[in-house]
């Protein structure tokens, strides 16, 4: 009141001062009305006068006290306005009792744009969003001021505590009262957390306590690391072990006690201090201890301050009482009894006390093995339970679990929102939440797994909202969708070995419409909306090297089952140039390969509805016409090979997400088999040619894929492969022959070195691409004697891969994640020359980037411990591109 006071008083000393100077021989000590007959305001450039005036609140024919409070409001009313760098009120006497009131007014500028000194100018856009300015308003120090203090919280959030930030306003001379916002930022040495220290934890060391705080991290510091290895230099001990172990060293033992003690490693988090993560890390410290049986843990104070060049952290803990359950206890369970739910619990007399493992398995564990998830999966939506400690004796509690069961919850409406571009049957015919039916979770998450499989939405916000209708025990489901386009287009090139530069041109239509074909409305660029797919590619490198590529699937075939058919053909060519110097010279050979295909598969209820199986049958037929540099690989320079085999293939995908899967796996098995010709004929195949002998192709082939993605913290993922492959022939007459067999080596794209048509072509990073080809004896075309050359591929392969994944960007529009990884295969001939240890070894690290216009896009750089076959020197460093998501 005092404060309000004293700028009453101000603003009338203000008045009267002005009032003094324009008439000195007014006596202010009496103050008499005057009638007002006419407000004017000078000095205006942009403001309307009339609305200037219609702020005072004054107006002609109104009465006022000179002196008094009407022109003190009066001068109030405009300054809260924002709008003026000075005013001042004079007034003019036209005859007694009557005055001219006289407003003489400077207006504030107009902010016409603003700029950054002292950052990068990759930062000004981040620090722009984080600013309230509009430009073509006016520039108030209110305003100025809130856009100093978001650009200091910006760098502080970045670990900048010391940053200043200060601006400066130049005139826009290109627009009139137009003022250029001039900020000036220091941001300084970024300030790090140099130490954590904990006063009061007995049962538990600083090192397990820093290891809760995820965000608040010290600086990494090696300083014993080095001291080992100095007195290791030093000291050149014959033996390692001693030298690490003995007890009168500073050992391996200490020096890993050191590395947990002083250094939290989080290597995803910078050592920077987040006054909000910060307090979400405290938060962390207390429900650890809470989750050890300190139910009273509580920090007692923090303090942060300056360190060197840095800043320390000391926080002090009451850890309280340990505590155990005692007896446990349900109440208004009728659905399960006792024993059920308390086999579910886990939870025994005796155990630790930890109040969030108790409310983990009463609502929500991943592993789905919760109260929660018998009811709701049951229709009891609106089944909720309470732990309740009813008792506190020493250092035991007594829990009694409050059941409040409810009414099972039919599904009464689905609703669907946000798909643009897709039908409404294509995302109905997915839905396991079918109105009618008994509400149950498990369907509601399989729901959701399944809509972010079709890779028509956004994967991340495919998320159901169910709204409760308790009064009649209906549940209404509304899927808000986000589409996005899946459409893709790929345009890639590489060098494949002699057939040298390989060009890539293909486009996949993944939500594909055949019955608007003819609709031209419905093209965008093509017909949408079935969820039908559609892909077109075509590979070549000029005239020695072409292949094309079609195929179609149809996922719902009838409408009514997930029943999936896919049609598809290829055709490939390949040129055997005799001089390939100069390809001018002309071709004295080429190799072609026809294929075409019919697939039909189907989801299955057993063991789970997490499998599919699917058949097809397949004709290719391989010609190769006086190619003489690919027939020293296959045994034949003009022959023709027909194949005609039955594929089965059974498989569980459970991943949860197509693009960076976290969870789930993806096993398969696949066994390819043609007719077999040599136990139905009567031919004597040591009789027959070469030609003879391969011109109805048969095998029969076994494929075993897995791939597992486990959770490791946050979005930090390992994903362990293993895949094996294996292709004989039914009898000893007839061998396995030329084609079909498998190559390793590179990204595992067509196109390396020597014969690609008509293999496996299996990736296997650090090596060059189909380098890794088993040899054996075979004969030469020159001189018909036998030498050792790199056969076409091999009859039985092994491939193992473990890769660690850390995601940069999550957004849809462009998925960007990290790997690094270990992997080893190799490939024989024969089982007798078989040999699961003798691996082709490599590791190295890479990135993937998924665009929905161009699919998954990815570069490694591999070192291939190990020489390939027919070389004598280890593969070394290779970098591989990769297009799509491969299988093996």
């Amino acid at each position: 009141m005092k404060r309000h006071l004293l700028v009453v008083i101000a603003i009338l000393i203000s008045a009267t001062s002005v009032f003094a100077q324009v008439n000195p021989s007014m006596d202010y000590s009496k103050p008499r009305k005057y009638e007002v007959v006419e407000v004017v305001a000078n000095g205006l450039e942009y403001l309307d006068e009339g609305a200037v005036v219609a702020i005072t609140g004054i107006s002609k024919g109104d009465r006022i006290d000179i002196p008094g409070d009407d022109i003190s409001f009066a001068i109030k009313k405009m300054w809260r306005q924002g709008l003026f760098a000075d005013i001042a009120v004079k007034y003019e006497i036209v005859e007694e009792g009557k005055i001219k009131l006289i407003l003489d007014l400077t207006e504030r500028p107009r902010l016409t744009k603003y700029s950054f000194q002292g950052i990068k100018k990759s930062k000004i856009s981040e620090v722009s969003d984080e600013l309230s300015l509009v430009k073509g308003r006016i520039l108030t120090d209110a305003s100025v001021k809130n856009a100093e203090l978001n650009i200091k919280k910006y760098f502080i959030d970045k670990g900048f505590l010391n940053v200043e930030v200060g601006s400066i306003q130049r005139p826009d001379n290109l627009v009139g009262n137009g003022v250029e916002l001039i900020f000036q930022i220091d941001k300084k040495n970024k300030v790090k957390v140099e130490d954590i220290y904990f006063v009061g934890n007995e049962s538990f060391g600083d090192r397990r306590l820093r290891g809760r705080m995820k965000n608040t991290n010290e600086k990494l510091r090696f300083t014993l690391f080095e001291d080992v290895v100095s007195r290791a230099i030093h000291s050149k001990p014959k033996n390692w072990f001693q030298f690490l172990f003995k007890q009168d060293s500073v050992g391996l033992n200490k020096a890993l006690d050191y590395f947990g003690e002083h250094v939290n490693v989080n290597f995803f988090k910078s050592s920077k201090l987040v006054k909000a993560d910060y307090e979400e890390d405290k938060n962390s410290l207390i429900e650890f201890y809470n989750s050890k049986g300190y139910r009273d843990a509580e920090i007692t104070y923090d303090s942060i301050y300056k360190q060197g060049r840095n800043i320390a952290v000391e926080i002090g803990v009451d850890e309280g009482q340990k505590y155990y359950f005692r007896d446990i206890n349900w109440t208004g369970n009728f659905k399960y009894n006792d024993e059920v739910l308390s086999s579910v619990l886990n939870i025994k007399k005796g155990d630790i006390y930890n109040l969030e493992k108790i409310n983990r398995k009463l609502n929500y564990d991943p592993t789905g093995n919760d109260i929660s998830s018998i009811y709701m999966d049951n229709g009891y939506l609106f089944f909720n339970v309470t732990p309740v400690e009813v008792n506190v004796e020493q250092d035991s509690i007594d829990i009694e679990l409050r059941v409040y069961e409810g009414a099972q919850a039919t599904i009464n409406k689905v609703t669907i929102k946000g798909n643009t571009r897709t039908k409404d049957h294509v995302v109905l015919r997915e839905l396991r939440t079918i109105p009618g039916e008994k509400f149950s979770r498990q369907k509601l998450i399989r729901t959701q797994r399944e809509l972010s499989q079709l890779g028509y939405f956004n994967p991340e916000t495919v998320n159901p909202t169910p709204v409760p209708n308790p009064n009649d025990g209906t549940v209404d489901i509304n899927w808000e969708l986000e589409e996005v386009s899946n459409d893709q287009i790929q345009l890639s090139g590489g060098w494949g070995g002699f057939i040298g530069f390989v060009g890539s041109l293909g486009v996949t239509f993944n939500n594909f419409s055949l019955g608007n074909f003819l609709d031209f409305g419905n093209w965008d660029p093509l017909p949408v909306g079935d969820g039908q797919i559609l892909s077109l590619q075509f590979q070549a490198n000029g005239r020695q090297f072409q292949s094309y590529n079609f195929s179609f699937t149809e996922p719902w075939l009838g409408g009514k089952k997930p029943n999936a058919l896919t049609i598809g053909g290829s055709y490939s060519y390949q040129g055997d140039f005799v001089n390939f110097r100069d390809p001018r010279s002309g071709i004295s050979g080429s190799f072609r390969i026809f294929r075409g295909f019919v697939s039909l598969s189907r989801r299955l209820k057993w063991p789970d509805n997490f499998f599919t199986l699917a058949n097809s049958l397949e004709y290719s037929r391989y010609t190769l016409n006086n190619s003489r540099r690919i027939g020293f690989q296959l045994g034949c320079t003009d022959c023709e090979a027909n194949n005609i085999n039955f594929k089965t293939t059974i498989a569980r995908n459970s991943v949860d997400n197509p693009i960076y899967p976290r969870s789930g796996s993806n096993v398969s098995l696949s066994v390819s088999l043609t007719p077999p010709y040599s136990l139905l004929n009567n031919k004597n195949y040591d009789e027959l040619s070469f030609e003879q002998s391969i011109n109805f192709l048969e095998f029969n082939k076994w494929m075993f894929d897995a791939s597992f993605f486990n959770k490791i913290a946050g979005d930090l993922v390992i994903n362990t492969r293993a895949n094996f492959g294996i292709i004989s022939s039914y009898s000893d007459k007839v061998g396995v022959g030329p084609f079909e067999r498998f190559i390793l080596g590179g990204s595992g794209l067509a196109g390396g070195q020597g014969f690609i048509l008509g293999s496996d072509i299996i990736a296997l990073r650090g090596y060059e691409d189909n380098s890794l080809r088993p040899t054996e004896f075979v004969p030469s075309f020159e001189n018909g004697s036998m030498t050792r050359r790199q056969v076409s591929g091999g009859t039985i392969y092994n491939k193992f891969v473990m890769e660690l994944r850390y995601p940069v960007s999550l957004n849809p529009s462009a998925t960007i994640f990290l790997l690094g990884f270990g992997e080893a295969g190799n490939t024989w001939t024969s089982f007798s020359e078989y040999n699961p240890y003798d691996l082709k070894r490599s590791a190295g690290f890479g990135a993937r980037i998924f665009m929905p216009a161009f699919g998954t896009i990815g570069i490694d750089w591999g070192y291939g411990f190990d020489n390939a076959p027919g070389t004598n020197v280890r593969s070394g460093g290779q970098i591989h591109f990769t297009i799509g998501n491969q299988q093996r």
